[in-house]
């Protein structure tokens, strides 16, 4: 993707944080992101396009973090430790009214963007539960299809502002206590001690 683009979309995401998406007209995108309108129509020609640009460049941005880190012979625990510090520094600061314009305003754009968001998390925690179990941090009577399952069934749980609204629960908090759950309902004897030592020495780094 074209570097240029890139930091528009960036910016665009950290647009979103400020504006409602339903109340931003293409040209006024254009303009706040200090961008000649001309220069934006080269990469997208509709505000439509550009929310389904942006919606591709968040999956990218998740993809990223297993692009980066080299997870090959990690402990599957601290891959979960690795993957919930980025993505609570990365989604953090996402406002709830704008999964809710998405939702309203761009619903196929959205609907194919959560589809496609989350057959990648499933597919990695499927990974990931099949490591845990052969490096004995997760116990081997597991259906891993089912847990796997489970766990993005608690992943859309905190999406959902009915559930938790943003003002009383962080995305942080959420995530940190789902990750909590979801290892404590699975890991081994052995697991669980590698985890709450794990815990504790990221306390003691802070």
């Amino acid at each position: 993707m074209d570097e240029q683009f890139k930091q528009i979309l960036e910016r665009t995401r950290e647009l979103s944080f400020k504006y409602p998406v339903r109340r931003m007209s293409f040209d006024k995108i254009a303009e706040k992101l200090e961008v000649p309108t001309n220069i934006l129509k080269g990469y997208v020609k509709t505000k439509t396009e550009l929310v389904e640009k942006a919606l591709e460049f968040e999956r990218y941005s998740f993809k990223v973090i297993f692009l980066t880190h080299d997870f090959e012979g990690v402990n599957a625990i601290d891959i979960l430790f690795v993957v919930s510090k980025e993505m609570s520094n990365r989604f953090q600061d996402i406002n709830p009214s704008l999964t809710v314009d998405l939702r309203k305003y761009y619903p196929e754009i959205y609907q194919k963007h959560i589809e496609d968001k989350y057959d990648f998390i499933f597919d990695k925690m499927k990974i990931n539960i099949e490591k845990g179990i052969q490096q004995g941090v997760y116990r081997n009577d597991l259906s891993v299809e089912l847990v796997a399952r489970l766990y993005m069934a608690r992943l859309m749980d905190i999406h959902n502002p009915e559930y938790f609204p943003s003002a009383k629960f962080s995305f942080e908090l959420l995530f940190s206590y789902t990750i909590d759950n979801f290892v404590r309902s699975i890991a081994t004897p052995e697991g669980l001690e590698y985890y709450e030592n794990k815990k504790k020495s990221m306390s003691l780094e802070k």
